[in-house]
């Protein structure tokens, strides 16, 4: 859709054709950020914002300093869309409305006369000379000058941007789901449903060890939340069943070190010498977590903070500053986001053109990049789908 915005706004005798698997613009986009659209982050530090990128951050540069995520709000807002940054720095239309965002490009290709073909599927593109010629399921064939794939997500789908740039000669790279809910073995998370962190420090330690820092929220199954879907971007090529398990740690108090824990358990417990020891650990964490901990640890909920042994003592600050799980599995069906794609080696950065095969260009999901939560996977859909659009035409 900003590829071809971009042409029409800038070169409006061009022709341009927009083919459309779903039966609406902006499926994708209309979905983003529970349904108000997390169009980009408000993060202003480049390399800040290009660490949100497990694989693809180098490629993703030029694009980037071409149209920053401070430009693509610049965009958004001139063409009628307010939008406003939320304190984690996620940015959307002040409406939180998603549709106002794909009413932008709806507005622009009906002004400039961009043709869309709804519920069409690409069986097959073939390039003959300088042209493409492109056929489509039940459809007159389509011939073109130029074409963009920016595609994505649809691994096993027939026609899929990867299928086809593999037919025009490019290598995918290895294709798996990213940012998923993990699924761990112990039952005790089950009775924390729902309980959320604001801050965590998490440790995945499986082919790989990875560390991240977010909130998180309990699940029936296990974890989810923003942390939670970095760690497996990060881990998205790794197996995890329960004959293939990984380590998961949560430090859910990240801001106080063992030690600083201890002496300010050791000074409540002091002070307060016939609370329980539960109620003591409650102004640290919520209730429910102190009951299961003492449940897991062994440690009687109603036992005197006074009563306690310095070796459960420890062993509290332990499980409080790495509470112990194990990952037996991903929530499937829920990721919005691919890790791999086309490899970036056979594409210019500069310009989006294939080196392999003139005339023909990517932009978004299709390609091998992908980011964490947070605004990234859009920011990259449109920076790499304004430079494709700018060149198309060059």
């Amino acid at each position: 859709m900003m590829a071809a915005a971009t042409i029409a706004e800038q070169h409006p005798s061009a022709k341009i054709t927009l083919i459309e698997r779903n039966q609406i613009l902006g499926k994708k986009v209309l979905m983003t950020g529970g349904g108000r659209c997390n169009v980009t982050t408000g993060l202003s530090d480049m390399d800040d914002i290009l660490r949100r990128y497990p694989r693809g951050r180098n490629f993703l540069k030029h694009a980037f300093y071409e149209f920053a995520p401070w430009h693509v709000m610049e965009w958004f807002t001139a063409h009628g869309v307010p939008l406003k940054t939320e304190p984690d720095q996620r940015v959307f239309p002040k409406s939180d409305r998603s549709d106002d965002i794909v009413a932008v490009f709806e507005k622009i290709f009906q002004k400039d006369v961009v043709e869309i073909l709804f519920g069409a599927v690409v069986e097959k593109v073939v390039k003959r000379g300088q042209q493409f010629i492109l056929n489509i399921q039940g459809r007159e064939p389509i011939m073109a000058d130029r074409l963009l794939i920016a595609s994505g997500g649809e691994v096993k789908a027939t026609g899929s941007g990867y299928a086809l740039a593999a037919s025009l000669g490019h290598t995918i790279t290895p294709l798996a789901p990213s940012l998923n809910s993990l699924i761990v073995r112990e039952a005790w998370v089950k009775e924390l449903a729902g309980v959320s962190f604001p801050a965590a420090r998490f440790r995945l330690k499986g082919a790989q060890e990875h560390e991240f820092t977010g909130p998180f929220v309990f699940t029936h199954k296990g974890v989810t939340g923003p942390a939670v879907f970095a760690l497996s971007s990060m881990a998205a090529y790794e197996t995890f069943n329960p004959e293939n398990a990984a380590w998961l740690l949560i430090d859910l108090l990240p801001d106080r070190t063992e030690d600083v824990l201890l002496q300010q358990l050791q000074e409540e417990i002091a002070a307060h010498p016939k609370k329980t020891f539960s109620n003591i650990l409650a102004q640290f964490v919520p209730r429910s977590v102190t009951a299961v901990m003492c449940q897991e640890l062994g440690i009687p909920n109603e036992k005197a903070g006074a009563e306690i042994s310095k070796k459960d003592l420890n062993k509290s600050v332990s499980w409080l500053n790495g509470a112990p799980l194990t990952v037996i599995g991903r929530v499937m069906g829920e990721e919005f986001v691919t890790a791999g794609g086309v490899s970036l080696k056979e594409v210019d950065a500069k310009t989006m053109q294939s080196k392999i095969c003139p005339g023909l260009f990517f932009a978004g999901e299709v390609l091998d990049v992908d980011a964490f939560t947070g605004g990234f996977n859009l920011q990259a859909a449109w920076s790499t789908g304004l430079l494709a659009g700018k060149n198309i035409v060059a």
